[in-house]
């Protein structure tokens, strides 16, 4: 809820119609007055004229104190839903406040509520929690796009008791509410792996048939002594223990295109029947949050970092920097999604120059899935994809419109399946496009590596994006 502050003037005072009307009507009766020296209407029209300046100068001297909160139920809300803004303004004055409007303020391009008569409050009581000096307004609104919008402050309209001049006000402060993208359900084919060992556990029993290489590591100050592993022990030489949380850790990384940096401004990604600002980016958005929600519902810890920099998270400093793990994990994945920025305000980004040494560490012990989703990379982007290519498996692109013929050809040959997704209506097929064309390897004798593994099997560069792209555009 935002906290009270005092009543601020948003606009000068005007007249109303009415006001107006008065004004007009003095100024003639002075000119008629004057012109043909009928002293009689004189007064007539200095009244005319007196009367919607007093009124102005009462709306500016009538300063209301008003106390604003606002609450929202739901408070982080999907991309297309609604949400009941409840406010609760509260007097603060020792006279009663009437004859008022009053509007919420909501971001350009949202339907707020139309502007109302406000309840008479009463003087304030500090005895009882709440009485005659609050009054509690409620509306609903709809949310149509991802990000962060701020409702508020309040506008109130105070008028004269005649109607002839009126001031608006704003009191309270705006509040931030979250809205996050659009999931698509996903077939639920591809997330069987974590249902099994995990991609490091997995990898390891395909590697060491001996189950004792396969669960010993080192042993740390403060494990216990039941999880000694003695025969690694003997053969180590060095006291090795069980590890056996590996059994239910399997790792997914998601790689988002975030600084758009094939094209300067980007112009191509944006479409005149669309309401957001950037198509493209959007829809990039709606296909990493559909795989990390199917991803995290089935078990997986999810990693979501830049194309750009592949070690630094989508939200930098986020709470979940290291990876999203359930429970709670899905929602708070969407909710930095929901404050990616948009392209045009962020930063170009200065790609490294090679993938980290722990990064290559990582990749020799085991090939977790990796997924790009790219809107418009460059040249460099697509590099920093080929360096990554031996940490992941399957390593799949979700590339949109505005991916280059020059990169995708680049990611063909690194073996990076492409799927190109062109509409939020074709996620769900590009993802069961995956699986179609692991299928196909597999008819030509060339078996996929399952999800998660870290085998070498899959198909051969540019096979796999050729048959995701027959899949996307074959589907009804």
């Amino acid at each position: 809820m935002s906290r009270p502050r005092s009543v601020r003037v948003s606009a000068w005072p005007r007249l109303t119609r009415r006001g107006g009307t008065l004004v007009i009507v003095g100024v003639l009766l002075l000119a008629v007055s004057l012109w043909f020296d009928l002293r009689d209407i004189l007064l007539l029209a200095f009244v005319g004229i007196a009367m919607p300046a007093a009124a102005a100068v009462f709306v500016v001297v009538r300063t209301p104190r008003l106390a604003v909160t606002r609450s929202f139920a739901p408070p982080v809300v999907p991309a297309g839903g609604w949400t009941r803004v409840s406010l609760v303004v509260k007097n603060r004055g020792r006279r009663t406040f009437d004859g008022a409007h009053w509007r919420d303020t909501v971001p350009d391009g949202l339907k707020g509520p139309p502007e109302a008569i406000l309840p008479a409050i009463g003087p304030y009581e500090g005895v009882l929690p709440s009485g005659d000096d609050t009054v509690r307004l409620e509306y609903r609104l709809r949310m149509p796009r991802r990000g962060v919008a701020s409702i508020g402050p309040l506008h109130i309209g105070i008028t004269d008791p005649f109607g002839l001049a009126r001031i608006d006000r704003e009191v309270g402060t705006g509040h931030e509410i979250v809205v996050t993208p659009r999931v698509t359900a996903l077939d639920a084919a591809l997330g069987s792996a974590a249902s099994m060992d995990g991609v490091v556990h997995g990898l390891q029993r395909r590697t060491h048939p001996n189950s004792d290489e396969l669960i010993a590591r080192e042993y740390r100050y403060g494990d216990p002594l039941r999880r000694v592993n003695w025969a690694a022990t003997a053969r180590r030489g060095e006291l090795m223990v069980r590890e056996e949380e590996q059994r239910g850790d399997p790792e997914a990384r998601i790689l988002l295109d975030t600084t758009l940096s094939g094209r300067p401004r980007a112009s191509g990604l944006r479409r005149e029947h669309d309401e957001g600002p950037n198509f493209g980016f959007e829809l990039a958005i709606e296909v990493a949050a559909s795989i990390g929600v199917h991803l995290l519902e089935r078990g997986f810890r999810v990693r979501c970092t830049q194309v750009a920099d592949p070690e630094r998270a989508v939200i930098p400093g986020a709470a979940y920097d290291g990876g999203y793990r359930m429970p709670g994990g899905d929602r708070t994945l969407l909710e930095d999604l929901a404050r990616v920025d948009e392209p045009a305000r962020l930063p170009v980004h200065g790609a490294p120059e090679s993938v980290p040494s722990e990064a290559r560490q990582r990749a020799r012990e085991a090939r977790a899935p990796g997924f790009a989703v790219l809107v418009d990379p460059d040249e460099q982007d697509a590099r920093n994809l080929v360096a990554l290519r031996p940490m992941f498996e399957p390593a799949v692109v979700f590339a949109a419109e505005g991916v280059s013929r020059h990169v995708l050809d680049l990611l063909e040959e690194a073996d990076w399946r492409v799927m190109h997704v062109r509409r939020p209506a074709e996620i769900g097929d590009a993802w069961a496009g995956i699986a179609t064309s692991r299928r196909a390897a597999a008819t030509v004798g060339r078996a996929p590596a399952p999800l998660g593994g870290g085998g070498g099997g899959g198909v051969a560069p540019g096979e796999a994006g050729d048959a995701g792209e027959r899949a996307v555009t074959d589907a009804p």
